[in-house]
């Protein structure tokens, strides 16, 4: 078996090294999470699982900083919001335990028809059968959990394929799971190229995939999914945010700042569109553009780093290119605009490009916020649905009827109203729609679709 090196995104060092799986062993990890799911004498009981899991948080709660350093290592996101993932990730673990208790079927009604007479039904939830995840860089570990502990929760095997940036984080939760007692084989992360990663997706032994990462690859393998296979699909948004002119601006702006730079904009929901009122977008660009000016950029393993680099230099090479197209399609730099070093980019707001830019119509997944204004919302709710993607945004206003108006006009699965796009906790449904993505994540969505029902019907001369 081989290894690969993983490297700091920000510097090139090498921060560790993980077992590179061949083809052949990824086929064996499926043969055997198959051989476990068919050896129905032997699930995992639910006491066990809460067991397992309840281990698992007490090991991640002992590890906090080593986990973190791990997490911040390897996946370029500061300490500080490294930090919150960890503590995140554990409170998810929690989620799946809690929602254990009201993982249950129901009654079905039966006696209302003659041919219903003397019987009695209710359902029960089983493991749809072997789970393959595979997932994405910008968030290694939390991730990792949010695919792997639902699929242990609901009690199916579960293979990983975490990024091949990223793998640290999710071979070492498959680690604590197996300290925390599951039995080997119910768990595997497997760091293959994408000739592996495409058998697990497609494989006619896999019952649901679970992918997170870009639209183009996940909507091949949705294509070349065995049939039977469920799958859902998580991918990127380009996600708009409208402000009139009654929106709160002080307590607005840490909250754009924070949704557009949050992990150098590295993320699904980032805010990246800003239509502003006409009236105030003149106060607003200046305001956000002096906020994004003053956060500290650089290595994201200092305390005081609020931006970390970007996963890897040609994103950095990426990211400018688009920012410079931007200003030759009218775009105005307000603030950055420009490569601090190989691997970090200044935190950006342009003002006003062209709604063909690439900033306008691509998810940018870096550091950039671009502000447009307008001069009534039904103009800017046009703008904000003409592309094809659907996935979170947010309306800053105190008037309720034009709140109430985005929220049924907005193409998007979840619209925050007073905050930023980026908002989310993990017992609430995730997903994106159209080209975003399909089916909804969320820990007890997870779980429920890793489930299937199955209906007993008894009758009797007795009922």
């Amino acid at each position: 078996m081989s290894k690969i090196d993983v490297t700091s995104p920000f510097d090139g060092k090498v921060v560790g090294s993980v077992d590179f799986n061949s083809f052949e062993e990824v086929e064996q990890a499926i043969n055997t999470a198959y051989e476990l799911y068919l050896d129905k004498d032997n699930w995992l009981p639910k006491y066990k699982r809460v067991e397992i899991l309840e281990n698992v948080m007490k090991i991640m709660s002992s590890q906090v900083e080593e986990l973190t350093i791990l997490c911040a290592s390897e996946g370029g996101k500061p300490y500080i919001d490294s930090k919150v993932e960890i503590l995140r990730a554990i409170n998810g673990i929690k989620l799946a335990i809690e929602h254990l208790g009201a993982f249950e079927g129901k009654e079905i009604a039966m006696g209302h028809t003659s041919t219903s007479a003397n019987r009695m039904a209710y359902t029960f939830k089983e493991p749809i059968g072997v789970v393959a995840a595979i997932s994405a860089f910008n968030h290694p570990f939390n991730l990792a959990v949010h695919q792997v502990i639902p699929a242990i929760a609901a009690g199916c095997p579960v293979i990983i394929r975490p990024a091949t940036q990223t793998p640290m984080s999710a071979v070492r939760l498959v680690e604590i799971l197996e300290e925390a007692g599951l039995p080997k084989g119910w768990a595997k992360a497997v760091v293959c190229d994408r000739k592996g990663g495409e058998l697990l997706a497609t494989s006619p032994k896999t019952a649901f995939l679970t992918f997170i990462g870009s639209g183009s690859v996940g909507w091949y393998l949705n294509s070349k999914a065995s049939d039977g296979t469920r799958v859902v699909l998580e991918h990127g948004g380009v996600a708009p945010v409208i402000v009139e002119p009654d929106a709160d601006i002080a307590d607005m702006i840490p909250a754009l700042a924070k949704g557009g730079f949050y992990h150098a904009g590295q993320v699904c929901v980032s805010v990246q569109r800003i239509f502003v009122h006409e009236s105030i977008c003149d106060e607003v660009a200046s305001k956000l553009s002096s906020a994004a000016s003053k956060l500290v950029v650089g290595n994201q393993l200092d305390p005081k780093t609020e931006v970390g680099p970007l996963i890897n230099n040609g994103e950095v090479d990426r990211v400018e290119e688009w920012v410079n197209e931007a200003v030759t399609k009218g775009g105005k730099i307000l603030t950055g605009g420009k490569r601090i070093s190989a691997s970090c980019f200044e935190p950006t707001v342009i003002l006003n490009p062209s709604d063909d830019a690439l900033v306008s119509t691509k998810e940018v997944f870096g550091p950039v916020v671009c502000i447009y204004s307008y001069k009534d919302i039904n103009e800017a709710i046009k703008r904000a649905n003409s592309l094809d993607v659907s996935f979170q945004a947010a309306v800053f206003t105190k008037n309720i009827d034009k709140a109430l108006k985005a929220v049924k006009k907005l193409n998007a699965t979840a619209v925050m109203v007073n905050d930023h796009t980026a908002f989310r906790v993990d017992w609430m449904p995730f997903g994106g729609a159209k080209v975003s993505g399909l089916g909804m994540g969320g820990i007890g969505n997870s779980m429920d679709d890793m489930s299937v029902e199955k209906m007993m019907v008894i009758k009797s001369p007795e009922l």
